[in-house]
Order: structure tokens, then C-alpha cells, then sequence
């Protein structure tokens, strides 16, 4: 008898494992002792951060924190965001973002918060020999308009948020394929799958063509934990968890 598609895709699933993967994992995250954890981790190619996780993580003094962590993570890229909404100012903070370390990447938002693009900022920077990280980017246009702006000389990281394309009800996948075409004449330019929601999605990443995928350092650590499980374990992990709660809670019917 011909094995069923759960049988194929449980066996499928038994065989992954991250190390085996050819996207690059990137950490994404403000909290310092995981950041640093995180970069001394082999199968780690990265960090990543923004304004809203560095605040949720209590971070006062921006600069200071994350010169600190520049001074420990010397080698891997790391990503930072420039805070300015304007043109000007974002240059201005960009030049002195670039300026923590030959491995920064300098994050701009596509836009402003009134909805402009910010494509004049990505060309001058790019073609100043600043890496850039173009973020929040959500459709092809975007990724088209941005990609035009980029010196193929350069190095840069296009992020597409996969996961907020999800989120609207639409599929990332097609977004991600049109992304790469977009890119193909910028050899040294990066299409990065943001957003992550769930460990599947870093397998999405790779199968969408992406070169990096940055994931939550609580998806991370799930996911260094849990990829490769056999599943009839991780019922029977979930059937005690059941058990033990309602015990710990002392329901009787």
C-alpha cells in the first residue's frame, strides 16, 4: 500500500535539521545576553534588530547599547535602523551608524511615516559604499524600486515581510520569487525573509529562494529544540503537559 501524504510528510520531517539548511539564519532580537549568545552560536549568520524590539527591551541609550554589542560581535553582519523620518536626517544618522563597524548594516524603512519612499536615501547611501538594509518592505514594487536604487558593487539586504503578507490573508511565496528576479542583476545584494512566525517558516524561506531569513530569538530557540523531533514524542510530551496541568490545577469532575 502506497504511503499516505502524512506518512511521507512525517518522514520528510524526521530528516530535517537546521544545519542542513542553505538560508542563512539571522537572529532577531534586543535582549543583550541573547544577542551575544546567539553570536557565538555556529549555525547564528547574523543579528538583526529595530527600534520597537529594542524598546520593548528596555534599551534607553541607543547608541551606547549598540556600540556595546559591536564591540563583541566583530565579524558577523549585524543590523542597525536609523530613527530619523526625514531624508536629511536619515543620511546624517546612517553615515554615523555605518561608522560602528565595517560588519553594520544600515536599516532604512522604504518609507516615512507619511508614506514617501525613501528611494532618493537608498541611492545615496548605496552609492557612497554604505551597506544598507532596506526594511518593511511588503510588495514587489517596493523590492523593483529599491533594487534600481542599489550599486551592484555594493553589498545590501533587501527585507521582505513575509510574515505581514501572511497576515493580510496572502500567500509570501509569489512575493519572494518575484523579489529574487527582481534582484538578479545585483550580485551582491540579499533578499531577506522577515517576520517569522513559526518554525516552518524558516523551510519557506529556503524554498522561496531567499538568502536569509531572521527569526525571533524565541522562534530560534524552538527551533533549535524541536527541529528533526519525532513526533509520536512530541504527542506524548503534549498528552503529559495536559496531564501535569490539570493535576497542578486540581480538577476533579
Amino acid at each position: 500500500m502506497a504511503a499516505s501524504v502524512v506518512e511521507i510528510t512525517y518522514a520528510h520531517t524526521k530528516n530535517r535539521s537546521l544545519n542542513r539548511l542553505n538560508v542563512k539564519l539571522f537572529a532577531d532580537g534586543a535582549d543583550r545576553t541573547g544577542i551575544l549568545a546567539l553570536a557565538e552560536n555556529p549555525l547564528i549568520q547574523g543579528i538583526t534588530t529595530n527600534p520597537s524590539l529594542l524598546r520593548k527591551a528596555g534599551v534607553t541609550d541607543y547608541e551606547s547599547f549598540a556600540r556595546d554589542m559591536m564591540r563583541r560581535v566583530k565579524t558577523k553582519p549585524v543590523s542597525w535602523e536609523v530613527c530619523a523620518d526625514d531624508f536629511q536626517g536619515m543620511v546624517r544618522q546612517a553615515r554615523k551608524i555605518a561608522s560602528w563597524g565595517k560588519n553594520v548594516y544600515v536599516k532604512i524603512p522604504v518609507t516615512t511615516t507619511e508614506g514617501v519612499g525613501t528611494y532618493p536615501v537608498i541611492q545615496e547611501l548605496s552609492h557612497a559604499g554604505i551597506k544598507v538594509n532596506v526594511t518593511a518592505i511588503l510588495t514587489t514594487d517596493q523590492v523593483r524600486r529599491t533594487a534600481k536604487c542599489l550599486d551592484p558593487n555594493i553589498p545590501a539586504v533587501i527585507s521582505v515581510f513575509a510574515g505581514r503578507i501572511a497576515d493580510a490573508g496572502l500567500d509570501p511565496k509569489p512575493v519572494m520569487h518575484a523579489a529574487k528576479q527582481a534582484l538578479r542583476e545585483l550580485p551582491h545584494a540579499e533578499l531577506l525573509w522577515a517576520s517569522v512566525r513559526e518554525v516552518w517558516n524558516l523551510f519557506e524561506a529556503e524554498a522561496s529562494g531567499c538568502h536569509i531569513v531572521t527569526v525571533p530569538h524565541e522562534i530560534l530557540h524552538k527551533a533549535l529544540r524541536t527541529v528533526g523531533a519525532d513526533l509520536n514524542d512530541v504527542s506524548l510530551d503534549t498528552v503529559r503537559m495536559f496531564a501535569r496541568d490539570a493535576a497542578m490545577a486540581g480538577y476533579a469532575l
